[in-house]
């Protein structure tokens, strides 16, 4: 191998290269993880914000009635039990957003090192031989499992949101239709289920988490089936008349199919946020 100015770079050795591999699928590892960590916590601080608002809106409400005196059956819970507790909740997402902020920039900072710390060891892999189509291919284990995962997370959340929907639905109704407008508790706990109900529905209607969840799984499913096929050599990676196809032949079509899907993937993301923010707009 030749290099600039005349100097002869000789190839590195196989164990040299194995070395430089593992190096680079290391921080392959590294950079998704601390990406999926960043995604998750910005997520999470998005949530924190609805239910800061949720809950000042709330205490608003609350100290309006305490204000005026809309209470008087039970003094001490209306005006300061119900109102403490609000108020603290108010206390307790400030406290999280203010937390997650730290945690969003830590973050940040070490996906931006962790980039760089990719793009280096990128830098010392040999491009004239079939290693980074192999290395290529073995990291989209690794991504397989990071959409997985993400999949498993956004089904997770929205299944919590919805079981928070239809027990809280059931409960409001139950307590409302028990409740003859004298029992203050009922009334309390029944516009604090509603409220959760509606927090919980605009949570799931704008982000989407079943839409997020379903996408990444069917990405990850079609990245192993291309996996499959061009390790065994089926379907498209079979060649032409029984001739089995080359190793970097086999390599460079997988490539080609990868980060097909994943540039649909990521059109995918794109047109769930757009639909997000439109529809926000439209409320507004």
């Amino acid at each position: 191998m030749t290099a600039g100015f005349g100097v002869v770079v000789s190839p590195p050795s196989e164990p040299e290269e194995r070395q430089l591999q593992e190096e680079y699928r290391s921080r392959v590892r590294e950079f998704d993880q601390i990406e999926s960590d960043l995604r998750a916590s910005r997520t999470f601080q998005r949530v924190y914000w609805l239910c800061l608002m949720g809950s000042v809106l709330l205490s608003v409400l609350l100290g309006y009635t305490v204000v005026v005196g809309l209470w008087q059956t039970k003094p001490i819970f209306a005006r300061y039990v119900g109102l403490l507790v609000v108020v603290g909740l108010v206390c307790a997402m400030s406290w999280l957003l203010l937390k997650n902020g730290k945690v969003v920039v830590g973050r940040a900072g070490d996906l931006r090192n962790a980039l760089q710390d990719r793009q280096t060891a990128a830098a010392g892999l040999p491009l004239d031989s079939p290693s980074g189509l192999r290395i290529y291919r073995e990291a989209s284990l690794d991504l397989i499992a990071q959409y997985r995962k993400s999949a498993n997370n956004n089904r997770r959340i929205h299944n919590f949101f919805q079981l928070v929907i239809i027990t809280g639905s059931i409960a409001t109704s139950t307590l409302t239709a028990m409740n003859e407008g004298v029992n203050l508790a009922l009334r309390v706990i029944t516009a604090t289920l509603s409220a959760l109900v509606g927090i919980s529905a605009g949570v799931t209607g704008y982000f989407k988490f079943r839409e997020r969840g379903y996408n990444l799984q069917s990405t990850a499913d079609e990245i192993e089936k291309h996996y499959n096929a061009s390790q065994f050599m089926l379907d498209e990676y079979a060649g032409a008349d029984g001739a089995s196809l080359a190793e970097g032949e086999r390599l460079r079509k997988y490539a080609g199919f990868v980060e097909r899907l994943k540039e649909e993937q990521r059109k995918r993301e794109l047109q769930l946020e757009q639909s997000s923010s439109s529809g926000e707009e439209r409320a507004g």
